[in-house]
């Protein structure tokens, strides 16, 4: 019988394998976020970010940055390979511990277990939010 155990830690990379990296613990949450700028950056419905301490994850490999102002002042730095473009991870300058990781990214995406979905306001009207799961209409923070 298969363990469904996740052991830590768990490898990853961008789509071309330039950029890898370890997480080396489980994520403090996972969101889905359905704002037009996630559904951008996901050319889906939705994007999905497992937040993680800093600490927690050892990056390989040469990246590149990009950042735009939320709509709550805050800046929202992506980090990216500049080879494939496969974005690795978000991040804000004014929380620099926390690391919003972009999970399917990951060898084992177990850990994408959902537990809010944020800015619901913009969400596809195809889409159904599972019962039980928090919801925010804009960003709760």
């Amino acid at each position: 019988m298969e363990s469904t155990e996740i052991h830590y830690p768990v490898p990853g990379s961008c789509q071309c394998g330039k950029v890898t990296y370890e997480l080396l613990a489980a994520p403090i949450t996972v969101i889905i976020c359905h704002c037009r700028e996630c559904q951008k950056l996901s050319t889906s419905a939705f994007s999905i970010t497992a937040m993680v301490n800093r600490d927690d994850l050892r990056i390989n490999g040469e990246m590149q940055a990009w950042e735009r102002l939320a709509e709550n002042g805050n800046r929202n730095c992506a980090i990216f390979c500049p080879n494939c473009g496969n974005r690795i991870y978000h991040f804000n300058p004014a929380q620099p511990d926390i690391i919003k990781l972009k999970p399917s990214t990951l060898s084992d995406t177990r850990i994408i277990q959902p537990v809010m979905h944020v800015w619901t306001s913009e969400k596809q009207d195809w889409y159904q939010i599972p019962e039980g799961v928090e919801q925010h209409q804009k960003q709760p923070w």
